[in-house]
């Protein structure tokens, strides 16, 4: 959990539960698995937009899940809007979701992590080819936040960023980092991840023996068999 955003772990704790979903996913790969939007204001207004745009969201659907804290139980809601694989294309699956609670989620104590991670910048996803997800992306997000260079395309969504590219291109950019050759497209393959203090996290992957790597520009990698199937960038700025 950071101040502003979040990524999920995931497990399945009783297979009766309503989580085909999931079983499905790891039954190819563990590793990042899809993507939620936080709406600008209220959830039914993000609705009604999406409507405007032409766009085909779901129903809201309230959610509440129950959370074990030291004070006892809690509750925090949330209210969730599927998004048609037609409208985001290229993401395995995405919502948004609207944070009724968000004072349940953002204790301070849950914010600071050993790693110095405090934000996520953004993501990296594979797919064959980028030319065919721009119209989709202009109609969801508008035209001046998708921009493109040669073959890769990154969708500007608030603060963070999303960014296509096929495998080659990937690599290409990213040398000496390892993709599987068989990674099922499309898919999410790393997340980029904020810190404050480049020595501090890698002293801390260091003392966790978890192995890492240094590009050119000081960011550090996480390979993926190192952090259950998703690539991890840590980066300044």
């Amino acid at each position: 959990m950071f101040e502003n955003d979040f990524f999920e772990l995931l497990g399945i704790v009783d297979p009766a539960d309503n989580v085909e979903f999931l079983a499905t996913f790891l039954a190819r790969r563990e590793g990042a698995r899809a993507v939620a939007f936080a709406p600008a204001g209220t959830a039914e207004e993000a609705h009604s937009a999406l409507l405007e745009r032409g766009l085909h969201p779901s129903e809201l659907h309230p959610l509440g899940r129950q959370m074990e804290l030291p004070e006892g139980p809690s509750i925090p809601r949330f209210s969730l809007i599927g998004l048609a694989v037609e409208d985001a294309p290229g993401l395995p699956a995405s919502f948004v979701c609207a944070h009724l609670t968000p004072e349940l989620m953002r204790r301070p104590e849950w914010l600071v992590h050993p790693n110095g991670a405090d934000r996520l910048r953004g993501i990296h996803v594979l797919v064959e080819r980028t030319a065919p997800l721009l119209p989709a992306y202009d109609r969801l997000f508008g035209i001046q936040h998708v921009t493109t260079t040669d073959t890769v395309a990154t969708v500007h969504v608030g603060r963070h960023r999303i960014v296509f590219s096929t495998p080659d291109d990937f690599v290409t950019m990213h040398p000496g980092i390892a993709v599987d050759p068989g990674f099922p497209l499309p898919g999410i393959v790393a997340l980029d991840l904020g810190i404050a203090h480049h020595e501090a996290t890698a002293d801390s992957l260091r003392q966790r023996q978890i192995a890492f790597d240094e590009l050119p520009d000081g960011t550090l990698v996480v390979q993926a068999n190192e952090a259950n199937g998703a690539i991890l960038f840590f980066s300044e700025g």
